[in-house]
């Protein structure tokens, strides 16, 4: 029984399944060209965001019985080809939704005193209090675009800073600190957006042009969700013409987003894809792969 990691994996995860008597194969770095080269020879393989595991490679997994994702989104894995294929397709949901969520909401205070532009400004050696007139989160609307996990998690802290939560989901109706709405009416009343959904057909580019025309003028936009959800060609414009205000990109349609427009203006900020990126994150998303791995193998 060997099992490949695909991607980097916490330490201790590659142990437990060790001692479970489990041989582990760690490629972290491993191309798509390599991993098409020896995917026959696992019972399963461990991914994270980076390994993308599609209907050409799974034709290739001729012994795979489980793709353990370790991380929430799925849309990295052609789920129900391998599931047609008699493969487990398993991921770690709740792991790292506290984390996400976290960054989430320092994206919410980010926006609202422009803490990250007041930094490179006194790097700069100015002092410029007018200019970063900033405003409270109290009060204020956060439309929240995907309420499952991540997302209720985030509505739970939004309320505990007396902001009102929006939510739309075409799957969910009813979440605690959430008032559901239609896309248009949370669109139409949200001082700041948060979007917490898989990218699919159904949900690429679901903020576009129609989309921007409907919001407040000077909203804010925080997308720690996936890449590919906003068009960012449209995002450009939005900021350019003054109905965003300001944006927070955890994700973005092209990784790393190499000679993106969006990062020569002053309003956006973002990270590197970082969102379960905390050490308790990662571990508790190794200790769970880790087991889910073992019982799949097993059983």
């Amino acid at each position: 029984m060997t099992v490949l990691i695909c991607d980097p994996t916490d330490p201790e995860a590659i142990q437990a399944i060790e001692e479970a008597g489990i041989e582990v194969d760690n490629k972290p770095d491993i191309t798509p060209d390599a991993l098409m080269e020896i995917i026959h020879k696992y019972e399963c393989i461990v991914v994270r965001s980076r390994t993308k595991v599609r209907e050409p490679l799974i034709d290739k997994a001729e012994n795979l019985k489980a793709i353990v994702r370790a991380g929430v989104g799925l849309d990295s894995i052609d789920v129900e080809y391998a599931e047609s294929k008699g493969i487990q397709v398993l991921n770690t949901p709740s792991a790292s939704t506290r984390a996400v969520a976290e960054l989430t909401v320092g994206y919410l205070f980010a926006l609202a005193r422009r803490i990250p532009q007041m930094t490179v400004s006194m790097r700069e050696g100015k002092w410029e209090k007018k200019k970063f007139l900033g405003f409270e989160l109290h009060g204020k609307t956060l439309g929240i675009i995907g309420t499952g996990r991540i997302g209720c998690a985030v509505a739970e802290r939004a309320d505990c800073l007396g902001m009102h939560n929006l939510g739309y989901d075409p799957y969910v109706n009813e979440a605690d600190h959430i008032e559901f709405v239609s896309m248009d009416e949370l669109l139409a009343r949200s001082d700041f957006i948060t979007l917490h959904m898989p990218h699919t057909e159904e949900t690429h580019h679901i903020i576009d042009t129609e989309a921007f025309q409907k919001m407040k003028d000077g909203v804010r936009l925080i997308n720690c969700g996936r890449g590919g959800i906003i068009d960012e060609d449209a995002l450009y414009q939005a900021l350019k013409d003054g109905k965003v205000g300001g944006v927070a990109l955890d994700v973005y349609e092209e990784e790393p987003p190499e000679g993106s427009p969006l990062f020569s203006l002053d309003e956006v900020i973002g990270s590197p894809h970082v969102g379960a990126g905390t050490g308790e994150a990662k571990a508790r998303v190794g200790q769970v792969a880790a087991q889910k791995v073992i019982k799949a193998v097993k059983s």
